[in-house]
């Protein structure tokens, strides 16, 4: 690959737009005084040793990088529910500007390792100045608990060069049940979390007004 900063700035232009189009679903929901079922929004461009990496182990030569490495634009959204999940992937199934290609659920069937995520592969269309270029990207919805879990895992994956120690492994097994049952419990309690996240805007909405009140005077 000799033109990197070509090659990646499409992906890079994705990565901004589905982080837009993301966020004002959450915005949305929050004007309508709604529960969002997306708590926020990350997004990142895959480093180029990682897209290198990831490939050598796959055997992709670099001429297939764009079709075969299907994570090099990557957004995460992170839900306080469970059941959110499914509702923010509801809303990516409706939309008309990008295609889905792939879904992999990995919280229903979680990997081996304990990982859980749900994994939705589109096709993106981004407008360049040479005309319309359809960019793959990935989208992974999970929880806060699960995100958690991933990313301790993720860090833990790079010192042990993904083969664990057989202590390690157990240990971040059973921390992967530990996340979904407290992902369990935080669901039967969600109407009531609601409430109080609800009674808590009303208050800060109220403070506003009679300090804006105050301030009139």
């Amino acid at each position: 690959m000799e033109d990197w900063d070509g090659f990646l700035a499409p992906y890079q232009q994705t990565v901004a737009e589905l982080k837009m189009k993301l966020k004002g679903i959450r915005t949305q929901y929050k004007l309508e005084g709604k529960h969002s079922p997306i708590e926020f929004v990350t997004g990142r461009v895959k480093p180029i040793e990682s897209i290198i990496d990831k490939a050598s182990k796959k055997h992709i030569e670099d001429t297939r990088f764009a079709e075969e490495v299907t994570d090099i634009a990557g957004c995460r959204v992170m839900c306080q529910f469970v059941e959110d999940i499914g509702i923010v992937v509801d809303h990516l199934r409706k939309r008309n500007d990008f295609r889905i290609i792939e879904e992999r659920d990995y919280i229903s069937n979680k990997k081996p390792s304990g990982y859980r995520s749900y994994h939705v592969v589109l096709e993106y269309p981004v407008q360049t100045i040479n005309g319309e270029k359809k960019v793959i990207a990935e989208i992974q919805i999970r929880t806060l608990a699960m995100n958690f879990w991933a990313t301790i895992e993720h860090s833990l994956s790079y010192k042990y060069s993904d083969e664990f120690p057989i202590e390690i492994k157990e240990r971040l097994q059973r921390a992967s049940e530990a996340a979904f049952q407290l992902d369990e419990e935080m669901s039967h309690i969600r109407d009531e979390i609601h409430e109080a996240q609800l009674y808590i805007k009303k208050q800060q909405r109220q403070h506003i007004k009679d300090r804006k009140h105050v301030n009139k005077r």
